[in-house]
């Protein structure tokens, strides 16, 4: 799979933003989510997420800094529930929460084509402006490039100046599966796996150095002991139709579990008893096929 070519533009009509304003908005965040909210500016963009007090994984996203406020980017479907959790989370907090959905989009774009924007460092979750609008580089994996959100209304016109042409979105979450990174139909995962068997610590997801939030204990514990014993995987089919929870068998021994099926197909795979590096390149059996594990650079 490419890279995306330099003028090269994805639009994605599925990304949801919520807008987080308020006095407390800052302090708000910063005892709910897993990353450091201190590192939200201007320049700078993170990737983050909410468990359950459990550790579990319900929510991920991605944090700017907009003007006054904060606006979270996440998929569109999840916005709604987003938002009821975080005014269960809000008691007496002076925060509001306003669902930006219709007003946002996001526009994916090729690394030089930031560069050609601004031409600074290229760093994960570098932040600039065009225009008014943010663009950053995704924090999780400069491999995915970077993102223009923008205004509705001035989408096409910024495409326009920045001589970009649209092409297919499923280039853009075909890398995004290759890269072992899900981003479709992330409710399959909620309340079913720990945040970091979801890999939020290998995309930058979690900062183990900040203060207390929601699922902390269990997260650090898990990190700290070494226990992580499972990690959401890429499942490539080699023959078959490949079902939601069909099991994956190694030499008889289960290994791992379907949670998002079709398209791109990811799994909760044991990385260790057995290890790993025994069965990846592996044919594997999945319920009624035949498939293989997509091991990703960064494991």
């Amino acid at each position: 799979f490419a890279n995306m070519e330099k003028n090269e533009v994805i639009t994605l009509e599925d990304r949801g933003f919520i807008q987080i304003s308020g006095l407390e908005a800052k302090d708000f965040l910063q005892n709910i989510v897993t990353n450091d909210i201190e590192k939200v500016t201007n320049n700078s963009t993170i990737f983050s997420s909410i468990l359950t007090p459990q550790g579990k994984y319900l929510f991920e996203f991605f944090v700017l800094k907009l003007k006054d406020n904060y606006l979270l980017e996440c998929e569109k479907k999840s916005v709604i529930e987003i938002i009821k959790l975080l005014n269960f989370y809000k008691l007496r907090s002076k925060v509001d929460f306003i669902d930006l959905s219709e007003k946002y989009v996001a526009a994916v774009i090729s690394l030089e084509k930031f560069k050609e924007i601004n031409n600074s460092n290229l760093s994960k979750g570098k932040t600039t402006n065009y225009q008014e609008d943010p663009v950053y580089i995704d924090p999780r994996n400069d491999k995915l490039g970077a993102k223009i959100v923008s205004k509705l209304e001035n989408i096409h016109l910024t495409i326009k100046k920045l001589n970009l042409n649209i092409v297919d979105k499923k280039k853009y979450y075909i890398k995004s599966f290759e890269l072992g990174i899900p981003q479709v139909d992330l409710n399959k995962l909620k309340d079913k796996i720990f945040g970091i068997e979801n890999n939020l610590d290998e995309l930058n997801g979690i900062d183990f150095k900040k203060g207390c939030y929601v699922g902390q204990e269990n997260t650090s514990r898990i990190k700290l002991r070494n226990k992580l014993r499972r990690r959401i995987l890429p499942i490539q089919k080699i023959s078959g139709e490949i079902s939601e929870n069909d099991i994956i068998k190694f030499k008889d021994i289960e290994i791992g579990k379907v949670l998002i099926g079709n398209p791109y197909t990811f799994a909760l795979i044991k990385v260790v008893d057995p290890d790993l590096k025994e069965f990846t390149n592996t044919e594997l059996i999945c319920g009624k096929s035949k498939v293989k594990i997509l091991k990703p650079e960064w494991i």
